[in-house]
């Protein structure tokens, strides 16, 4: 069955405006979060319990003063965090949350685009949304920034190698690039976190990596004086930055349930988009606990655990995955 063309512009908005909710009581659940395990406030002041707090972040982002430094490059200094955010956005637009349905005499399928490749322009997407990082950071002028653009991208060339080693062998295991097509296999048999168990936990540490979270923070370094790559951002085009961190990492946590975790479907009850929101919401969770509770790893370290530990674990685990698809 095919969909008509506006219940897809219809879905899309919908989807994107959610995704941007998401994103924006993400800040908000994520002080909650830190508050409760290191015992102490979180927002309580906007709102009751807080909730207004990202409503009135978001006033305050567009009220504040938009400065930059008179040698930044115009163009590009005003690009690079729009880049990053709308490359944040359109990944999502292959994630699957639901089987599909017919409302009507009109289909409506469970994702915003299903292109046989789903996976790989999931990545590629990704990987384009980093020279939003990195040319912010250039092309602001400043030395801070460069080095902070800098540190991104040898962070990003690192774990994203790892990351793409640990979801081939989903890819062997589920037959397909596409992302339904996984869905479907994982029904059809078991979900693979089972036997890609060291595949999700590669998959996983790689992925924090690559969001530039807690205890990989350090492109974003924001328990240093200075910044990173956005420290002469100021206003909304430092939210876009944050906003697209933040809608990278909920994606990231939808793909790790799309691709380990049975995607929409559930142990009982056919319940589709809300089994998805529930595994969702558990994973990015972790990403929340691992900020509360881990230090910061210096650099060399970080760099170690990249090229040393995942990549061959990695390597290793796509290697005797093959084999096994082979054997059977």
């Amino acid at each position: 069955m095919t969909e008509v063309w506006w219940v897809s512009l219809i879905k899309a908005f919908v989807i994107i405006n959610l995704l941007m909710l998401t994103f924006a009581y993400m800040t908000l659940i994520e002080r909650k979060v830190l508050a409760r395990m290191q015992l102490r406030y979180g927002p309580n002041r906007a709102g009751p319990f807080g909730l207004l707090q990202p409503i009135a972040d978001l006033v305050k982002l567009i009220r504040k003063e938009a400065f930059f430094p008179a040698s930044a490059v115009d163009v590009l200094y005003i690009t690079a965090p729009v880049l990053s955010c709308f490359t944040a956005l359109a990944a999502f637009s292959v994630i699957p949350f639901g089987p599909g349905w017919t409302i009507g005499d009109y289909y409506v399928s469970g994702e915003v685009v299903n292109v046989s490749i789903s996976l790989i322009l999931l990545f590629a997407l990704g990987s384009l949304g980093i020279y939003g990082f990195i040319v912010g950071g250039w092309a602001s002028d400043s030395k801070y920034s460069l080095l902070g653009s800098m540190r991104t991208c040898a962070q990003m060339v690192s774990y994203e190698v790892s990351l793409t080693f640990a979801v081939l062998g989903v890819v062997l295991m589920g037959r397909s690039l596409s992302l339904v097509d996984i869905v479907h296999k994982q029904d059809e048999t078991f979900w693979f976190f089972g036997p890609q168990f060291v595949g999700l936990l590669i998959f996983f540490v790689a992925g924090v990596a690559e969001t530039n979270r807690p205890p990989f923070d350090l492109p974003e370094a924001d328990t240093e004086l200075v910044a990173g790559y956005h420290t002469e951002y100021s206003g909304m085009r430092f939210g876009l930055f944050q906003m697209g961190e933040y809608v990278n990492m909920i994606t990231l946590s939808a793909l790790a349930v799309t691709l380990f975790f049975g995607g929409w479907y559930g142990p009982w009850a056919p319940l589709g988009p809300l089994w998805f929101a529930l595994k969702l919401f558990a994973v990015i969770f972790i990403f929340l606990w691992l900020r509360a509770t881990l230090p910061r790893l210096r650099y060399d370290q970080l760099m170690r655990l990249g090229w040393k530990v995942l990549l061959p674990l990695a390597t290793v685990n796509a290697v005797v995955t093959a084999a096994l698809v082979v054997a059977l």
